[in-house]
């Protein structure tokens, strides 16, 4: 797994609350067991036209937010099924990153099982951070996993908890399997002795 300690990236909005995972990957394009490949189907039904042609009405279709690293978002973001396939499809869009005044739980824990930081911040400093990006071109801010906090190069600061053992995995760039490879001389050494012992 990636990483994550410090990124400023441009900040593209969804100014919608409830967004649930059959939005964000719809459940047409579950049939892959690849992890890789979901990025184009992203927010499918609302991105694209029935033809297949992008939605130009669809906000994150706009060219100002292209190369966008951080999403901002309204309450309740990844509610619905648990699939993991929905920060699989948002981080092959480029998003690294997510605010939100809520997620929901198991979206929140496959963000982070998949090296991406969902980020929790207040009604007020999100409502902020979407009326810059909705006015602005380029508009960026920082999220810095080590102090935990988000900033721009206006001046405006804010907090966030997050879990520490999480935290420290995305530090480390460790999934679950990484954290448990850290044990692996005393794997191979039960391997070993296993035969013999029982």
């Amino acid at each position: 797994m990636e990483k994550f300690t410090k990124l400023t990236g441009r900040v593209a909005p969804l100014n919608r609350v409830n967004v649930d995972t059959d939005q964000i990957i719809p459940k047409q394009f579950l049939k892959r067991i690849e992890r890789t490949g979901f990025g184009d189907f992203a927010f499918f039904d609302w991105r694209y036209l029935e033809d297949g042609v992008p939605n130009p009405d669809f906000i994150l279709n706009e060219s100002r937010y292209k190369g966008a690293s951080i999403l901002v978002a309204g309450r309740n973001f990844g509610s619905g099924s648990s699939r993991e396939h929905a920060p699989w499809a948002l981080n092959e869009m480029g998003f690294r990153a997510i605010i939100a005044p809520s997620f929901a739980d198991i979206f929140r824990n496959n963000c982070m099982q998949n090296g991406m930081v969902p980020v929790v911040l207040s009604q007020s400093e999100v409502d902020y951070i979407m009326g810059n990006a909705l006015k602005g071109v380029g508009y960026e801010v920082t999220v810095d996993l080590e102090s935990q906090t988000v900033v721009d190069e206006q001046g405006f600061s804010a907090d966030f908890e997050f879990d520490p053992f999480r935290r420290n995995s995305l530090l480390n760039g460790l999934d679950d399997i990484g954290i448990t490879l850290q044990h692996s001389d005393a794997i191979d050494e039960f391997e070993t002795t296993r035969s013999s012992r029982w």
